[in-house]
């Protein structure tokens, strides 16, 4: 192993990472199982998540669950401290986007929204501290938005929600950092997964020029930025917000020639 691949070793360390079967948090789940971890995948889609988890061998465990369950969430603490002896991170991924005018989505839905991406968050949060209490450490990556970086059009609920993830995430932190609880939040930009093909989203280069590096983020991209924060090379991280965005959140794309 090269130093720098030792710098984000998580042997010994059990992580839960819920919207765990696909997406984000499966490529999340591949890197921290390369890294030595032992993952408990979570997730509502059984089938998929189930498959995931025999994929990643061993040491990887699938769950069914509801973020917004206060039971639900008790279940898996006390399955990954059963099966793998206590909990040393978090990665709060689940989630549900919208793509609609504020005016036309329904209170409802937006209820659902900020229930599933913000209250499953806390509850997650809430339910793992004890443990990572009792460990003397720990490091919860809760999995924001760039959305929640800066007012992005048609995404209603989905963006209230992230900007809720990214202030609940410094809150955690201020409270928990003296018993070295790690807090921080991950901002991907638009991202190629199963979710987002859908939305007609395509992998590439020089197929999004609004941002920067002109094309989407993949996966696997995202999921490097979740293990450095739960390893201990990020020791002294905490309260952060780690845009992975290509640059996205960081100014309007100029384009020019060089020399000009």
């Amino acid at each position: 192993m090269t130093d720098a691949h030792a710098q984000h070793d998580l042997h010994g360390k059990t992580v839960i990472i819920t919207g765990g079967a696909r997406g984000l948090g499966a490529a999340a789940a591949e890197r921290a199982v390369a890294a030595g971890a032992h993952v408990l995948l979570t997730d509502v889609l059984e089938e998929e998540g189930r498959a995931t988890a025999e994929r990643l061998g061993e040491r990887a465990r699938f769950l069914v669950h509801d973020v917004t369950s206060e039971d639900g969430w008790q279940r898996a603490a006390d399955y990954a401290t059963e099966t793998f002896g206590g909990i040393d991170g978090l990665v709060n991924n689940a989630g549900i986007a919208t793509g609609q005018p504020l005016e036309s989505v329904s209170v409802d839905f937006f209820r659902k929204v900020l229930d599933v991406n913000l209250t499953g968050v806390f509850i997650g949060m809430k339910t793992v501290i004890p443990a990572m209490r009792e460990r003397g450490a720990g490091s919860i990556v809760n999995i924001s938005s760039a959305a929640g970086l800066m007012g992005l059009a048609l995404t209603g609920g989905y963006g209230a929600s992230k900007w809720g993830v990214r202030g609940l995430t410094k809150i955690g932190a201020v409270e928990l950092g003296t018993e070295r609880i790690r807090v921080n939040s991950v901002h991907p930009g638009m991202t190629f997964t199963p979710m987002t093909e859908q939305a007609g989203i395509e992998p590439g280069a020089g197929k999004y020029p609004n941002t920067p590096m002109g094309r989407v983020g993949e996966a696997e991209e995202i999921a490097g930025a979740v293990v450095f924060l739960l390893s201990d090379a990020a020791s002294y991280v905490t309260g952060a917000e780690l845009a992975v965005d290509g640059g996205w959140t960081a100014g309007p794309t100029v384009r020019y020639v060089m020399g000009q």
